[in-house]
């Protein structure tokens, strides 16, 4: 039997924070859509660490689909809806919802800035009032990296795609704004990244 599933050591080591941030800012029952889920490993662990949250991963790649399809047949989650494919700039892929929540852990500095724009936009339309949009990964702040580590990391991101790039908390922030969201906290994570939650207004 071939096993699809794909493993991330970063997704291994945050995902214990990542679900200790939400736990706080999110509600017992909500019903959460994951963007761009990746290997499936986040969706696993925080439908398995909260039967409340019905979760609704999602992806654009064939490849993650897979990983996350398998993730979910081994771990037999009643919670944890079928993946589906979902490209962010693209509004006829995004379920209706509405949602409690909108996650994205590790998107906008591996996409282009239009990415970031379509999120706002979507989450803006999708959340219900006072529903979370839920950000982590690495921030600029006040114009400047957090740590060295963070300024190679961002060298090496744009070398692979010059749209590609560490993105300013102010400037994701204002687009958030834009669309009705506004921010209700940062937090400090393991390695220099941020948990980043926005609410509907």
């Amino acid at each position: 039997m071939n096993d699809s599933r794909l493993q991330s050591p970063a997704a291994a080591r945050n995902r214990q924070p990542i679900f200790e941030v939400l736990r706080q800012v999110l509600p017992e029952r909500a019903r959460v859509l994951e963007v761009a889920s990746g290997s499936g490993e986040h969706a696993v662990h925080l439908a398995g660490a909260m039967p409340g949250w019905i979760w609704q991963p999602s992806d654009p790649n064939p490849r993650a689909l897979s990983s996350i399809g398998e993730w979910r047949d081994v771990a037999r989650l009643p919670n944890l809806v079928a993946p589906r494919w979902l490209n962010v700039t693209e509004p006829d892929s995004w379920p209706e919802g509405p949602f409690e929540a909108i996650v994205a852990i590790n998107l906008l500095h591996i996409s282009p800035w239009a990415v970031t724009e379509a999120l706002m936009a979507q989450a803006g339309e999708r959340l219900v009032p006072g529903g979370v949009l839920y950000l982590y990964g690495p921030y600029r702040r006040g114009g400047e990296h957090t740590a060295p580590s963070n300024a190679a990391f961002d060298a090496d991101l744009r070398t692979r795609d010059p749209r590609w790039g560490i993105r300013d908390l102010e400037a994701v922030t204002a687009e958030a704004e834009r669309h009705g969201m506004r921010l209700d906290t940062v937090v400090e994570m393991p390695a220099n990244n941020v948990s980043v939650v926005f609410r509907r207004s």
